[in-house]
């Protein structure tokens, strides 16, 4: 995806991209790919591949909730910064946590908030379950982040009592068979699934939109420091 067919397709998720923004994504992406050679940020660094691959996918979050709005969200597992960095870009009213357990890469999303000049945006170094903002996010997000049912656990405690937690995903219907049990246990409803294919290459996506409609405990008898989420 050519930065052209970029701004295009944008503008079919009523996105008006600004030279500013252009402006931002480019310096983020430089910055990618030079903390790539020393940290494992991502295997995807071509530029069109990237501006595909990571920008537009990490928009596409527009189909399930509206990002204009002053929201509080949470971006679990956030790794390289999507959706996070970029959603932050594009919506610059948007109140962001970014969450990633390896302290590499929340040193570069640093780096990146710092050299943007982002505000109202912070990067934390910590496991999901060692997060002390419980209940406090309108809306809690994680792309390509573990199994659906482990990720709703680790990520109960967060939002609040009708947010909404959505999961950025490829394949998923498997994982929501097997989610049925975690999903009615951790008080979640699940309110749609937004499936539609990223452009020119046709790839499968999947949006997961669950509420939260009442205060939870964890369902697992096994504490939360011995589970383990790893982003991919």
């Amino acid at each position: 995806m050519n930065k052209e067919e970029f701004i295009k397709e944008l503008e079919k998720l009523n996105i008006n991209i600004t030279s500013d923004m252009l402006k931002k994504l480019d310096i983020y992406y430089n910055l990618l790919v030079s903390y790539n050679k020393n940290v494992n940020l991502t295997s995807i660094t071509e530029e069109k591949e990237v501006y595909l691959k990571h920008f537009y996918d990490s928009l596409t979050l527009i189909k399930a909730i509206d990002l204009t709005k002053p929201l509080k969200v949470c971006d679990v597992g956030t790794g390289a910064g999507f959706p996070g960095i970029v959603l932050k870009i594009v919506f610059s009213t948007l109140s962001i946590t970014l969450v990633d357990s390896l302290e590499k890469r929340v040193k570069f999303l640093n780096d990146v908030i710092e050299k943007l000049d982002l505000e109202d945006i912070c990067a934390v170094h910590s496991r999901i379950e060692d997060l002390k903002n419980i209940e406090e996010y309108d809306l809690v997000v994680s792309r390509a982040v573990s199994k659906t049912s482990t990720i709703l656990e680790l990520s109960s405690r967060l939002p609040k009592v009708n947010g909404f937690v959505i999961l950025m995903k490829a394949n998923v219907s498997e994982e929501l068979k097997n989610a049925k049990n975690a999903i009615e246990k951790l008080s979640y409803k699940l309110e749609n699934v937004i499936n539609f294919k990223l452009p020119i290459e046709d790839s499968e996506r999947n949006l997961v939109v669950l509420k939260k409609i009442n205060h939870t405990k964890s369902i697992y008898p096994r504490p939360y420091s011995k589970i383990k989420v790893k982003s991919l």
